[in-house]
């Protein structure tokens, strides 16, 4: 028993920490392709341009449920697939960060966050927004713009190349 408990653990975890890369990567190459497909673009926007068009609207923060539930489903189907039921703990873990990262995400946009934690957050974020829409892709694991370059580095440096 104490190890099932230790493999549900593990397993919640692992889907925690795959959701931080699926979110980096959606993000980065997803939620910002340009494509001159009409359907394509269309969807682009709805899951995320529509953000961009208007970052500090509350109701333009969130995916919609017509894109998250359909996508959601066939994350939770592939982990089953792999990993029989017990694919279902990492998709727990899963959801658990996608929650995380859509209640920051909103309060980035929508609340002061004036505390160091918070603040390292909004700031990271809101360069996104604000000064390069191709940097800062991460929104709850900043490190994965360390790891992939892709991290305003500096202010000035940003401003330069546009």
């Amino acid at each position: 028993m104490i190890h099932f408990g230790w493999t549900v653990l593990g397993s919640v975890v692992l889907g925690l920490a795959f959701w931080t890369l699926f979110e980096y990567a959606m993000h980065r190459f997803l939620f910002h392709w340009e494509t001159n497909i009409p359907p394509a673009r269309w969807l682009v926007y709805l899951m995320h341009g529509n953000h961009h068009e208007s970052p500090n609207d509350p109701l333009r923060g969130l995916m919609p449920f017509s894109v998250s539930l359909p996508v959601g489903g066939l994350i939770w189907l592939a982990c089953v697939a792999t990993m029989g039921p017990m694919g279902t703990w990492p998709f727990l873990g899963f959801m658990m960060g996608y929650v995380m990262y859509d209640s920051l995400h909103f309060a980035c946009h929508q609340w002061p966050m004036r505390g160091p934690v918070g603040l390292m957050f909004k700031r990271h974020h809101m360069r996104h927004h604000h000064i390069n829409e191709h940097a800062n892709y991460a929104i709850s694991a900043l490190f994965w713009d360390r790891v992939f370059a892709t991290r305003i580095v500096s202010l000035k440096q940003e401003e330069t190349k546009e």
